[in-house]
Formats: structure tokens, sequence, C-alpha cells
């Protein structure tokens, strides 16, 4: 019975994929009310992308403390990469969305810097438009 005994180890790594396991419902379920619970839609945005992404690298962790194998880290690592190349860009492509839909709230905005773009893109369609409905 030394420091590095099997048993003990295994005790400790089951303890602390415990606590990520916890850590990650927790967050997840932060995740769940707050899209909910929110009022408008930039606050549904953040409950849905920041504690999940955190509340899976948890949830990840522990299912690789538990599995106890290297390629169970290499999963690890690749699902929650491609959940870190995701969660932005849908985040930004929703928050683009609701923001022509006129789905936010005006008042709440510190600097609206993209006002100036979309008025100039929708602009520059209409103006096509026109050009299409001449020539027919």
């Amino acid at each position: 019975m030394g420091i590095l005994d099997p048993e003990l180890l295994d005790q400790v790594l089951d303890g602390v994929a415990s606590v990520f396991l916890v850590v990650g419902g927790l967050m997840s379920l932060a995740a769940g009310i707050g899209m909910v619970r929110f009022p408008d839609l930039h606050s549904r945005m953040h409950a849905a992308t920041k504690p999940q992404v955190l509340g899976l690298l948890s949830l990840l962790m522990a299912a690789a403390i538990t599995w106890r194998s290297w390629t169970g880290v290499v999963l690890v690592l690749l699902a929650w990469g491609l959940q870190l190349l995701t969660a932005p860009a849908s985040a930004h492509v929703v928050g683009r969305a609701g923001y022509r839909t006129k789905h936010f709230k005006a008042g709440q905005l510190a600097q609206d810097e993209l006002a100036r773009a979309v008025d100039r893109i929708s602009r520059g369609h209409g103006a096509r438009r026109e050009v299409r409905d001449e020539s027919d």
C-alpha cells in the first residue's frame, strides 16, 4: 500500500470524474434555464453558448477520466474542438438574423455598429431589384 496504490488512484479519479459530471450538469442546466427565462434574443444567445460550452467540456472531461485511455482523450478533444468552432458561428448567425428581423431591444445596445452595414446592404439589394424589374 503505497502512495500510488491502484485502488486509491481509481477512487480519486472516480471522485474527480463525479465532480466534473456535477459541474457539467449544472452548467448545462443553467444554459437551459437561461434559454427559457431570459427576456431577449441576445441574452438567450449568451445562455446558449457560454455555459453550454463549459458544461460540455466538464462532461467530456468526466468521460475521458472514466474511460482511462488516450483514445478517449483524443475523442474528447475532437468533440470539444468541434463545439468551440460551431457555437460561436451559430450564435453569430442567430444574432444577425435576429437583428435583421428586429427581434432585439435597440435601447439595450450601447452602440449599433451593424445598422450602417445593414442599411447599405438593404439599399444595394433594393437597387438590384429595381434594375431587374426594368429589364423585364
